[in-house]
């Protein structure tokens, strides 16, 4: 992977002009370059990373494994992108082990989960089972660490 696209993915928030002085090029190739990265889709898109426990969101992320029976010729992308086309689904992966496909469904209840899944995703033709797994705590996600720094409270002993 190129530098520019290292530092964006490390920090989006830097500028045309930051960048171009990491780079060692004008500002003006840095923005020609993004441009270019954007229109091919190289860059998909540019986001946030929130702590929702801080912000006190009533939702949950789900990691649901899915296992398909793919169709001749088509293998498991026709049934990856029917799923990936649901609204609820934020990400789809081909993986392997015990099961075809890994989505992930976020900023959902416990209650909204269950009922994509029992009605929409395990209804859908291919789909022979599923396994939904909640996440109950982040730790690090996307580099970014949520762990609160621990604190010593032992006290200082003398002897």
């Amino acid at each position: 992977m190129d530098r520019l696209l290292y530092l964006l993915e490390t920090n989006p928030r830097l500028t045309n002009e930051e960048l171009a002085v990491m780079l060692g090029v004008s500002e003006d190739e840095v923005r020609e370059q993004i441009r270019i990265y954007e229109e091919s889709g190289v860059i998909k898109g540019y986001r946030a990373i929130i702590d929702k426990d801080k912000v006190n969101a009533k939702s949950c992320t789900a990691l649901i494994e899915i296992k398909v029976q793919p169709k001749f010729g088509h293998g498991f992308d026709e049934v990856a992108q029917r799923i990936a086309n649901l609204e609820e689904v934020e990400s789809i992966y081909l993986m392997s082990g015990g099961y075809d496909l890994c989505c992930i469904v976020q900023n959902k209840s416990f209650e909204e989960v269950a009922m994509f899944v029992v009605k929409r995703l395990s209804p859908l033709e291919d789909v022979v089972s599923t396994t939904t797994n909640f996440i109950l705590k982040k730790y690090k996600e996307q580099g970014i660490s949520f762990a609160e720094p621990t604190k010593d409270d032992r006290g200082t002993i003398s002897l």
